[in-house]
């Protein structure tokens, strides 16, 4: 897949995240916050982006998940094999920032991409559906919703909440860098949900008029044979 990425230091010492890498797919889908994380072992990893779930641990640690990651082993190694190494080029040049283009290809092209959407409804939530991206079948994006607005849904990219001057925000995580990109990627999540919404309607009635029609057949055989 042919994909851009840019390496950011951070300038804090003690702390164990090195740097910030944004990876761009096709110049038009951009992951941040991907890290740069050097172990106690002095052994510098990769690190997406994560949120941290309800879920707990046997030891009631929070477990944290993937926002976004590599699916295929051979996407994997490409892909934090480049970062790791923009980050030892970095270094070795006392830069606080470095970009690189993929070798792959001189033009940017959109990445090719499939989606999954599950319906999904809360009482007093307003999200009505959870989404999965696939690019090109290597590497996926989870954690899309579909938000219930004034008299329509809408998509939701994953975000992370910030405080800029005294307010707090929310940022996205992942999200379409152009238009045209932004407004066929939407689309398709948007089918893909109301597809899939009339499927789970049509199945829960196909579940429930069977029932239906047999209390209605009872009630029949009642008045033709009141007496047993």
């Amino acid at each position: 897949m042919n994909y851009s990425m840019k390496l950011n230091v951070v300038n804090k010492p003690k702390k164990n995240i090195k740097a910030f890498a944004t990876v761009t797919f096709g110049d038009c889908f951009k992951i941040t916050n991907i890290a740069v994380v050097e172990n106690r072992e002095g052994v510098l990893f990769v690190s997406m982006p994560s949120f941290k779930s309800r879920e707990r641990t046997e030891h009631n640690e929070a477990v944290y998940k993937e926002v976004c990651n590599p699916i295929t082993a051979g996407f994997r190694a490409e892909l934090y094999g480049d970062i790791l190494a923009l980050y030892d080029e970095m270094e070795r040049a006392g830069k606080t920032e470095i970009s690189m283009k993929s070798e792959k290809s001189e033009e940017s092209e959109e990445p090719e991409f499939h989606v999954k959407v599950t319906p999904y409804e809360r009482d007093g939530s307003n999200i009505r559906g959870l989404a999965r991206i696939y690019f090109e079948d290597c590497f996926v994006v989870s954690n899309v919703s579909i938000i219930q607005g004034k008299g329509t849904e809408f998509v939701a990219m994953p975000s992370y909440m910030v405080k800029q001057e005294g307010k707090t925000k929310y940022q996205d995580v992942c999200f379409p860098v152009t238009k045209e990109f932004r407004e066929r990627l939407y689309t398709e999540i948007l089918d893909c949900y109301q597809q899939e919404k009339n499927h789970a309607q049509e199945q829960k009635r196909m579940h429930t008029e069977p029932q239906r029609y047999t209390a209605s057949e009872n009630r029949q055989r009642e008045r033709e044979f009141p007496f047993r």
